[in-house]
């Protein structure tokens, strides 16, 4: 299955619905004082809606990466008026102001670090929006600043399939800080990957957790092949799940059961079943795969797909984010 330019119209029509919708919204805001209570549009006058400052920097991408992939989009004009209202050089400049409170330096550390950097990889040489990967410059450069100054001290992963992912975040930022030559972002990035996750073996892939839109397991792999040569990665991948020839553990090659999707944290597990189709695709195009194994990770894709592109639209909780990885499991990164 991939994404076509009715589907992408549709994607981007969601989108556009909540990036700049403000309300209802989750802060992830430490308060200085008694009276630092700003509105979020005040703290974020760009990242603002789709309930948080995350989703909507990927939502963002996602409007990014459509109108690239389909230059007839018939949101094109709506997705670029869009960036030159909100994307100025004085919104950055609060935005980047937010980071600058010591008490704030982790505020959306690693998942929102991740993607506002893919999001300014995105705007590189964009053929509509190349302008605004200037103007979140100095927001992408204070964000790979912090990140440079974690990482020497991020002495263990986090491996739960949520926000904190460690492996996501990374696997994003390395796409940043190849493509903008920030060569010791990129150093730190694949020494920590070969640190945390280079020596594992035998995954059991203890997944999915009640409230996960990340496979933990294929997670670290897709970074993996990210990090490594094309045959390290081979032998990398051999340790790390032996038998999934065998189409072992089953647990990857079954799709998450969603109970119900008015629960904002139940319903990730929608996102689940979508990161997996985008992780097993990256690991195919790293691995040389018999063709039995590429007709069982094939069908398994199309198993989680089924079970979960139905639902992008129906309740907020999973309309302000879920696009976003439709876009991810049928187009990539």
């Amino acid at each position: 299955m991939t994404l076509d330019q009715t589907t992408a119209d549709r994607f981007a029509r969601i989108a556009l619905g909540h990036v700049s919708r403000p309300f209802p919204y989750f802060p992830g805001h430490c308060i200085l004082n008694e009276e630092d209570r700003p509105l979020p549009q005040e703290s974020h006058p760009i990242f603002y809606g789709s309930f948080d400052w995350h989703s909507c920097v990927h939502g963002y991408w996602m409007l990014a990466t459509l109108i690239k992939s389909f230059p007839d989009l018939e949101a094109k004009d709506d997705i670029i008026a869009l960036f030159r209202k909100h994307v100025t050089t004085q919104n950055v400049e609060i935005e980047q102001s937010y980071f600058e409170n010591p008490l704030r330096r982790s505020f959306e550390r690693p998942y929102g670090w991740g993607w506002l950097l893919k999001l300014v990889t995105e705007l590189h040489a964009h053929p509509y929006l190349s302008e605004f990967a200037d103007v979140l410059a100095p927001l992408a450069e204070k964000i790979a600043a912090l990140y440079r100054d974690f990482l020497p001290l991020a002495a263990y992963p986090i491996r739960v399939g949520t926000h904190f992912n460690s492996a996501f975040s990374l696997r994003l930022t390395l796409d940043y800080a190849e493509t903008f030559q920030d060569e010791e972002l990129a150093r730190l990035a694949r020494s920590r990957a070969n640190d945390w996750f280079g020596n594992d073996e035998a995954c059991q892939a203890w997944e999915p957790c009640g409230d996960e839109f990340l496979s933990s397991t294929l997670m670290e792999a897709t970074l993996m092949a990210r990090v490594l040569d094309s045959t390290a990665f081979q032998d990398w991948f051999g340790r790390f799940l032996p038998r999934i020839m065998e189409g072992k553990p089953a647990t990857l090659f079954t799709p998450a059961m969603v109970s119900t999707r008015t629960d904002g944290k139940i319903a990730h597990l929608d996102g689940l079943n979508l990161s997996r189709v985008w992780c097993w695709r990256e690991i195919l195009a790293a691995l040389r795969p018999d063709e039995a194994f590429k007709a069982l990770i094939e069908r398994s894709c199309k198993a989680h797909l089924d079970a979960s592109l139905p639902h992008i639209v129906g309740d907020y909780m999973g309309e302000h984010w879920l696009a976003t990885f439709a876009v991810l499991a049928l187009r990539g990164a």
